[in-house]
């Protein structure tokens, strides 16, 4: 896996742009997000070529951290995993020396002081996931969807071109919830309580609110350059997710909720989300 990833950066990182090592570090982040997130690794593809690199690195800082609440059963683990991506993002920001490792080195190199400590919200919304409590309330799972799924898309985006942030949060809504939704049974079985209204209506519920928060943003697509479209075409994606859960709800207990489809496919080749 690691060799076809470096096959594939070899072609997408100009060369004499970086050095041995930030190109051997974009490999390793490459392979990452092709193993644990392959549909940012596809949508990462569609980017300009010289931003590639940097979509690379930022989607395999959101896979190390999204998998270490779940790589231990001791919360103490997963804390200190957590935390030291938090001690990561803090170097950034103050402008300390930051650590040498693999994906680290990288994403000091392509985010901002500012891109830093939102990232860090990114994390510590995570620690929700170490847990077994249920969310407090609507609010509270809007506020981890948006720290999460929202953190990450703006920055992607910023890191692509010039955009507003209000309306790549509502895409980023949609695909959070999207991704949430097909998460669901496989939450459940780890003990989680991922909804609040687990009944029919309530997942027709959340899966609307998705597609409105959707709806919205690509009402303001002009608001969005069209260079940060790759950032955002995981809300494309989740939208099959969305319209087949809020007509059947019971397809999100099931796992049968229908993959990205055609409709991604043609949108990414036409450069629109």
């Amino acid at each position: 896996m690691l060799a076809r990833a470096q096959e594939r950066v070899w072609l997408f990182v100009e060369r004499g742009t970086a050095s041995v090592n930030w190109n051997e570090d974009i490999n390793a982040c490459a392979a990452i997000v092709e193993r644990g997130d392959p549909l940012r690794f596809r949508t990462a593809m569609l980017a300009p070529l010289a931003q590639r690199a940097k979509l690379f690195a930022l989607y395999a800082f959101n896979v190390e951290v999204s998998r270490a609440p779940w790589v231990t059963q001791e919360a103490m683990i997963a804390e200190m995993r957590l935390q030291w991506w938090r001690d990561v993002l803090e170097e950034i920001a103050t402008g300390a020396t930051v650590r040498r490792h693999e994906v680290a080195t990288p994403l000091s190199a392509i985010i901002s002081p500012d891109q830093a400590r939102m990232l860090d919200t990114l994390v510590a919304a995570r620690r929700w996931d170490i847990y077994r409590d249920p969310f407090e309330d609507g609010d509270d799972l809007t506020r981890y969807i948006d720290q999460t799924a929202g953190s990450l898309m703006w920055v992607a985006a910023s890191l692509l071109g010039k955009a507003q942030e209000a309306p790549v949060r509502q895409a980023a809504y949609a695909a959070g919830i999207g991704a949430w939704l097909r998460a669901i049974p496989a939450l459940e079985e780890a003990g989680r309580v991922p909804l609040l209204d687990g009944t029919p209506g309530g997942v027709a519920d959340l899966a609307d609110g998705g597609l409105v928060a959707l709806g919205q943003a690509r009402k303001a697509r002009d608001k969005i350059g069209r260079l940060c479209a790759p950032a955002l075409l995981l809300a494309t994606a989740a939208e099959p997710a969305l319209v087949a859960a809020k007509a059947h709800p019971q397809s999100v207990v099931d796992g049968a909720l229908p993959d990205t489809g055609v409709g991604f496919t043609l949108r990414a080749a036409l450069g629109r989300w």
